[in-house]
Formats: C-alpha cells, structure tokens, sequence
C-alpha cells in the first residue's frame, strides 16, 4: 500500500487550511464536519470563509501565509493555487512534525483526502492513491447506491442497545449470532425507515427471546413499487429490499429484468391479475403475505407502477396490520409518470394542461359507467386511462358524446419505458382504428389531452421498435 487507510480524530483540535478559494471551501467543510477548531489563512477569502468567520465557528487571519504560522496545529492542508506557496506550507509543516495535505500536488502530501461516503457513526473511504481522483468518486457513487441513508440510524441502535444484549445474551457465539440476524431483520429494517423508538422495542423484544432461546418471527412484508418496467427507475430502497427478499411475489406487469435482481434462491410467486383472469384471488393473495410472513420471511409484494395507484396496495396492508405483520410501503414511479415521459408527453403544461387525472378503464363490475364523463371533458387538463385498452372505443365515444371534441389529441403507449415501448398518436375519433389496426396488447397507457400534441417536438426515446421503424408513431 502506499497509503495507510486510517481516520483521524479531530474534534476541538487545531487544523489550519492555508488558501481561501473554493478548493479551500470544500476542505473547510469536511474539518467543520470532523468537528475540527480550524483556523484560515488567505490574502483574500470566498464569501462563505468570511461569513463562518464573522459567526464564530472558524478563525480567519487575511494575510501571506508564513512558515511561522504553521505553530501549534495538528493538521495542515494546503489549497492555494500557487505551487510555491504550496510547497512552503508543506516544508513547514514538516518541519514541525505536523501531517500535511496539499491539494492536488500528491508528491507534496504526507496524506491525501478519500472519497467519503458518509452514513455517519459509519465512515466508508475510498481511495486510489491520488492516481485518480474521478474514479474514486466514482467508485464512491456505486458504493453509495447501495448504502442506505438511514444507515447511521442502525448503528447508533446497535451502539446504544450493545450492552443491554451483552447483558440479555451473555454467551458471545449467541450474541453474535443474534446481531447476524437482528441486522438483517425488521428491527434494522425499522431503523432504515427512520422510525427508531419502534425499532428498539422490536430488538430488545428479539433479545430477550434469544434470551430464552426462542427464535422470534423475523417475517415483514415490503410492498415495493416496481415501476413501469425500465430497471433503472427502481428506487434504491425498491432495488435492496428485492435483493434482500426470501420470497417474492409479484404482479404481471413486473418485468422479468426486474426479477432477475432478486436473489438465485428467492422463492418466486406469481399472483398477476389479467381482465377477467386472476391467477391468485386478492383476498387469498391478502392471506398469502400475512402467511408467509408469519413464517418468518422477508417478503416483497412486487407491483407494476406504484402500489398505492391503482394497485389495490391499500386492501393488502388493511389484511397485514389486522394480523399484526410488520410492514412497509416503497413508492414506485406509476405508469402514467413513467411512459408520459419517455413517449415525450408532458402531464401538465403552463399554455396546455393546469390538472391531471388518473382513472381506470374498467370498473370492479367490467363497465365504464361509473366514470364521471362531464369532468373527464373539461379543457385544459390531461386524462390518463390505465387499464383502458379493452375499453378504448366505449372510452373514446363517451368523451365525444359528452362534449369532447372529436380532434382532441389522444395517445396509447404500449411497454412504456422499456426497449419494446410503442407510441401510437391520433385524436379520440381516430384512436380505436390505428388501435385496432396495429395489433396492440397490453400493457397499454391512454393520455388524452392537448400536451398529446407536444409529442412531436418533445419525443426524446427511441425504443427498439422505433429503432427498427415499425412503431407506426403520429
């Protein structure tokens, strides 16, 4: 190594940064954050140095660094932009014995600052040995995404409650088993969420079953927003909790892309829900989750889009809280968001539409009768129809027989978001026909509205069908 990773501690000790431009900033934040007494020395200083100075929190001296004003710190970093200047803090401060950092002149460092991900009382740094700093941000950048933010909340936990276990758990092969799996289960999970007080109850409760040397029911339920079928829309929450999972259950809109990041040996069962075929009915689907988790397992209800629109997300967790089952709800990015996006078509517009609504094409009943067609008319808004290709004649004519104009612009997605996307435009008299004629299968979105138009000028994705010039676009 040509480095020795090590993390120094400097609360309320003196560290000097010599240089007051924007390189000199940055440094001054990660001391402040280490808890440092840092003193600043510059000819001139950036707004932000004079201001935490004029608050107290640093000390500023506006003058030419001299070899003298190295005295009496404990770290030095050197961040001007002129090399002789630089050199002189460096030779100075060895002179004293004192660590040196001097910003982009490695050759003149006694250490060099990492890329930090910072998950704080947990510290992750990551280094090439000032080869390259972007790759190092880099690697930064892909540690990060699969390190929860809330992941200092966790440690804090284990900290705080570390002897009360010890104490619950004397014998230490026990012990460290149970953190093995108190770490991985719905205490932590709590932690992740944010909601401490609940996860310390739930791990004292687990320790003290391990005390009795009862195995407590470690299951919980995530019910997961999958998206609209582009991987990389997955949240970082969504993308660990499916790798985490024992059991998976899913819908049909979720892609096999996406369930391929679960685990080699993640039980996979399919509950998906076509018109007028349900493969699982949902109450034996609300008893499935509670069952499965009463076993013990981490179990992901995995929906297309977001479970909470038009995902029947709402009646599941109804069934989980009745039987007590741990639970947790991740946002996905809905259809209507997603593909409107990648088709080009803005949702709302400042000169085309002031509101959007969401409405399903087929009712608990299959009919469209309960929808309320005067409201869908209004202008200057967007209506988005899921589930609506079946019905996309009736949908149409219904508009237009309560006052929508025939030409008002109309678009049906297919596979939105993924390689296989199709895009068809028309208006609501001529939409069913090119419908009809191009052969489309759902999953289907329909916008209807003036931003339809924008399309044109907006369409920014180009599927695989488009590629390939057989998408049929308007």
């Amino acid at each position: 190594m040509d480095y020795l990773p090590i993390f120094l501690k400097l609360r309320d000790l003196p560290c000097l940064i010599v240089g007051g431009g924007e390189v000199a900033v940055r440094k001054l934040g990660l001391l402040l954050d280490a808890g440092a007494a840092v003193t600043v020395i510059a000819a001139s200083a950036e707004a932000v140095i004079v201001e935490l100075a004029d608050r107290g929190l640093i000390r500023l001296r506006t003058k030419v660094f001299e070899a003298t004003d190295s005295e009496g710190f404990r770290l030095i970093i050197a961040a001007t932009d002129d090399r002789a200047v630089n050199a002189a803090v460096a030779t100075a401060a060895r002179r004293h014995g004192i660590p040196v950092n001097v910003v982009d002149c490695p050759d003149l460092c006694d250490f060099i600052f990492p890329a930090i991900i910072d998950r704080s009382p947990v510290l992750v740094a990551v280094s090439t040995g000032g080869a390259s700093p972007v790759l190092a941000r880099q690697l930064r950048t892909r540690i990060e995404a699969c390190i929860p933010s809330r992941f200092g909340t966790l440690a804090r936990l284990a900290a705080d409650l570390r002897e009360r276990v010890r104490q619950a758990i004397p014998e230490p092969r026990a012990r460290r088993h149970f953190w093995e799996r108190t770490l991985e289960g719905p205490a932590a999970e709590l932690a992740l969420q944010g909601r401490a007080e609940e996860a310390e109850r739930v791990l004292l409760e687990a320790a003290d079953a391990a005390a009795r040397q009862e195995r407590p029911a470690w299951g919980s339920v995530a019910l997961v927003g999958a998206g609209p079928g582009d991987p990389d829309l997955l949240t970082l929450r969504a993308l660990r909790l499916i790798q985490e999972a024992d059991v998976i259950v899913y819908d049909r809109l979720v892609s096999t892309e996406i369930l391929a990041l679960a685990r080699r040996d993640a039980r996979r069962i399919y509950a998906g829900k076509e018109r007028s075929r349900h493969s699982i009915p949902q109450d034996d689907i609300n008893a499935l989750l509670a069952n499965l988790a009463a076993e013990g397992n981490r179990v992901v209800r995995l929906k297309g889009g977001d479970p909470f629109i038009f995902g029947r997300g709402g009646e599941e967790i109804e069934t989980l809280m009745a039987c007590g089952i741990p639970f947790q709800v991740v946002p996905g990015i809905t259809a209507a968001s997603g593909c409107a996006a990648y088709a080009g078509i803005p949702l709302t517009h400042r000169a085309h539409a002031h509101a959007c609504v969401f409405v399903a094409g087929h009712l608990k009943d299959g009919t469209l009768q309960d929808l309320d067609w005067p409201q869908l008319v209004q202008p200057h808004q967007t209506v988005v129809v899921y589930m609506g290709l079946q019905g996309l004649p009736q949908i149409c004519a219904e508009l237009i027989r309560h006052g929508a104009p025939p030409s008002r612009p109309a678009a049906l997605i297919q596979q939105g978001t993924t390689r296989d996307q199709k895009v068809l435009t028309a208006t609501l008299e001529t939409l069913p026909d090119r419908v009809a004629d191009a052969g489309i299968k759902a999953p289907t979105l329909i916008i209807i509205g003036e931003v339809v138009a924008l399309r044109k000028k907006l369409a920014w994705y180009r599927s695989r069908l488009e590629t390939e010039g057989r998408s049929g676009n308007g």
